[in-house]
């Protein structure tokens, strides 16, 4: 009997130490944002990247407008996608909308909050304040957890040394 609950104890221990990690939800107005996030970078880094998810939960659009952070000169939002074979990068211009029902979710690859000029490289364990500004539901404060250089989000597996996208963790060569 003691073997089997020394397995249900480790059993429990090495559990907990996999679930995933939940990120505040901040709610504003008729908007949810959740599983808000970064990545590490390396020192000398001049940019970062910023994830996080926001669901509007009423019947109009809201829009993101804009967004600062004292961790960075300039934030911005910014749009990936692919053509023809070549990834581009480039701000969404006139705000984001968050249409009525509906979730957007800023991830590496896609739609990212980009931290242009950074004061000081994003550490892991460590979190990094940003505001964001909704046409309607006003000034959110947030809150992007560090996570590892290669992480994939809050709970998902660290990557290996391949990544899918650009990791923004500090090409000091990248044009923007």
């Amino acid at each position: 009997m003691i073997p089997l609950i020394r397995v249900a104890a480790l059993a429990a221990v090495v559990l907990s130490a996999v679930s995933p990690l939940r990120a505040d939800e901040i709610k504003a107005g008729d908007l949810v944002i959740t599983q808000a996030w970064s990545r590490a970078t390396p020192g000398g880094a001049k940019v970062g990247g910023g994830f996080l998810t926001i669901e509007n939960k009423g019947a109009a659009p809201d829009r993101l407008v804009g967004v600062t952070s004292d961790a960075a000169g300039k934030v911005e939002v910014h749009e990936m996608s692919m053509a023809n074979g070549v990834m581009t990068m480039r701000p969404v211009e006139g705000g984001l909308t968050i249409a009525p029902g509906k979730t957007v979710t800023l991830a590496p690859g896609g739609l990212h909050l980009m931290l242009l000029d950074l004061k000081a490289p994003l550490v892991q364990g460590q979190s990094v304040a940003a505001t964001l500004t909704f046409e309607k539901a006003g000034a959110v404060k947030v809150s992007l957890d560090v996570l590892g250089v290669g992480a994939k989000g809050p709970g998902a597996a660290k990557s290996d040394s391949m990544m899918k996208g650009p990791d923004h963790s500090g090409h000091a060569g990248m044009k923007m």
